[in-house]
C-alpha cells in the first residue's frame, strides 16, 4: 500500500524539493499550489525521477479549495497519510513590532496560521484513517521566543514581527495538535528548514554567514524525516536536522 502525502506551497523551492524526496521514496504525492499552471509544470519538473506527483489547487487564502482537495483525496485514496504544511508567506522584514502595519499582520496570519489550521483540521478526518498520518507544520527558528530572547545573536537582527510571531503560532498549534492526538499513531511535529537560498528568505539571506546556507535539497531534508517517522518517532517537537530546538 503506497502512501498519501500532500504538500502546500509546493511548486517551487522547499517544498518541490520535499515533493522530490517523498516521490522518491514511494509516496504518491499531491502538490498543493495556488496556481495550477505553475502545479503541472512543477509535477513534470520531476518526471525524471518517475515518481506519481499530482497537482492540485491550495490556496490559504480560499477556504473552498480546502474543500474541493479533501473530496479529491476522499474520493481517490480514502486517507492522507502525511500533510506537510510548507506554504507561508513573509511581509514585513523592514518593519518591527512598532511599526509594522496591522494589515500585513492580518495577511501574515490569514496564510500562515489561520488558513495552515483551518486546512489541517479539515484534513484530519482522512488522516485518521491513516495507520501512521504524520503532520509536519514548517516553521523557523524564527518562531522561537527563546532565541528571541537571547541578547547578542543574529536573531538581534531578524525581527520581522508578524512573519516571525506566525511562526511561534505555528509552534503553539504543533504543541497543542500532538496533545489532543496523543492516544491516536498520528505526530504532528515543527521543523525548522534551515537558512535557505530562496525567495522568502532574501533578507534573511542577506543577514546570514555563508557557511551556514542550505540549498532547498538540504532545506527539505527535516521535513521529510519528520513526515517519514517511524513508530518510535518524536511528537509535539521542533526539530532541524534530527536535532530538538528550542520553543
Amino acid at each position: 500500500m503506497r502512501n498519501i502525502a500532500l504538500v502546500t506551497g509546493a511548486d517551487k523551492g522547499i517544498g518541490l524539493q520535499i515533493c522530490r524526496q517523498l516521490a522518491q521514496r514511494g509516496y504518491i504525492v499531491i502538490l498543493g499550489t495556488r496556481d495550477l499552471a505553475n502545479g503541472r509544470q512543477a509535477a513534470a519538473s520531476l518526471a525524471d525521477i518517475g515518481g506519481d506527483v499530482r497537482p492540485c489547487l491550495i490556496d490559504l487564502t480560499r477556504p473552498e479549495t480546502f474543500t474541493d482537495v479533501a473530496s479529491l483525496i476522499e474520493a481517490d485514496y480514502g486517507r492522507l497519510d502525511a500533510l506537510i504544511n510548507n506554504a507561508g508567506i513573509a511581509l514585513d522584514w523592514e518593519y518591527q513590532a512598532d511599526s509594522v502595519p496591522m494589515e500585513l499582520i492580518r495577511k501574515t496570519f490569514d496564510v500562515n496560521f489561520f488558513g495552515m489550521v483551518h486546512l489541517t483540521q479539515l484534513l484530519l478526518p482522512l488522516i485518521r484513517r491513516s495507520p501512521a498520518g504524520r503532520i509536519v507544520n514548517q516553521s523557523s527558528r524564527l518562531g522561537s521566543l527563546t532565541l528571541h530572547s537571547t541578547r547578542g545573536t543574529d536573531m538581534d537582527s531578524l525581527k520581522a514581527f508578524a512573519y516571525d510571531t506566525s511562526k511561534t503560532a505555528i509552534n503553539s498549534f504543533t504543541v497543542h495538535l500532538a496533545y489532543a492526538l496523543r492516544d491516536t499513531p498520528i505526530k504532528v511535529n515543527s521543523a525548522h528548514p534551515g537558512v535557505i537560498r530562496t525567495d522568502i528568505n532574501a533578507t534573511v539571506v542577506r543577514n546570514a554567514n555563508s557557511a551556514t546556507l542550505l540549498d532547498t535539497t538540504e532545506g527539505a531534508r527535516t521535513a521529510v524525516e519528520l513526515a517519514t517517522l517511524g513508530v518510535d518517532g518524536p511528537t509535539g517537537g521542533f526539530f532541524h536536522r534530527g536535532e530538538r530546538l528550542p520553543w
